[in-house]
């Protein structure tokens, strides 16, 4: 009497090897990634694959920030759901957390594992893309200016995106700092008290982080971002209480997605006057 035997599959670490495999999966799941940017996640964060005999069919990601680790990139092959290979990928990527709390972007699809294991809801990440207008300058308020940031600005642009995500942005940003192709910042009387960046990602190109000290400062350096690249579709995902969808929409950045925040555990706050109102990527946060 024969019997059906539970198929075994090899779990192991990612390299830099397993990138091409890794977008390959992405990609039939109409996620934009480029090559590019699994490449920077498998730099800055600790990777997770496994294989069917030989065959890479699933991904997950821990990306340590100070006393916080993103999860992301959680993916199963189609083929191969509904058998706990994606249970298995998050034990192991919550196992990397160590002792830090674990947070992660929950598609509608995934929230329900990550619920069982434990993560709770604390808000709602909204993308929006799309071809771009220019919109008109929003004013600053007096005694603010707007400038293009240097390489001389890098440890004040990380000492305000660890504040405003609570979390620590040092590697994540060293390592953005080499593909950002425009950098703006906010002084107010000569100190730096807001920033955004703009890379490429995915279809085009990618606003953020976007670290803020109220929604006006956030819509300016948006705005100045988006005149520099007049043709370009662009992404950008905001909190939802960040107070800027309406303004995106009308400057033709349509949303298209809602993802939940999850946290297992207390999540970040932000620290001072300061917050984030775009994520890095919702991989990342």
């Amino acid at each position: 009497m024969s019997m059906s035997q539970r198929p075994t599959y090899f779990y192991r670490s990612m390299t830099a090897a397993d990138v091409p495999s890794a977008h390959t999966l992405s990609v039939q799941l109409k996620w934009p990634h480029r090559l590019e940017d699994w490449a920077m996640l498998q730099r800055i964060a600790e990777g997770f694959v496994v294989e069917d005999q030989g065959r890479l069919i699933g991904t997950a990601f821990t990306c340590a920030q100070g006393s916080y680790a993103t999860i992301g990139l959680v993916i199963v092959d189609d083929e191969y759901q509904g058998q706990g290979i994606g249970r298995k990928l998050m034990e192991l990527a919550i196992e990397a957390c160590g002792s830090r709390t674990a947070i992660l972007n929950a598609t509608l699809a995934g929230a329900p594992l990550y619920a069982s294991q434990g993560f709770v809801d604390f808000g709602h990440i909204q993308q929006h893309q799309g071809q771009a207008l220019v919109p008109a300058l929003p004013e600053l308020t007096v005694g603010e200016q707007c400038r293009v940031l240097t390489a001389a600005d890098q440890a004040e642009l990380i000492k305000l995106a660890n504040a405003g995500s609570g979390l620590d942005r040092e590697a994540v940003l060293n390592d953005l700092f080499d593909v950002v192709e425009h950098a703006v910042g906010i002084e107010h009387d000569g100190h730096l008290c807001a920033f955004a960046l703009l890379r490429p990602f995915g279809r085009g190109r990618c606003i953020g982080p976007v670290i803020a000290q109220n929604p006006e400062q956030a819509r300016h350096l948006i705005a100045s971002l988006l005149a520099q690249v007049p043709d370009a579709f662009v992404r950008i995902d905001i909190p939802s209480n960040s107070g800027l969808a309406p303004w995106l929409e009308a400057a033709g950045l349509k949303q298209v997605d809602t993802v939940a925040q999850m946290a297992r555990g207390t999540p970040p706050e932000a620290r001072g006057d300061v917050r984030q109102f775009a994520l890095v990527t919702q991989a990342i946060g």
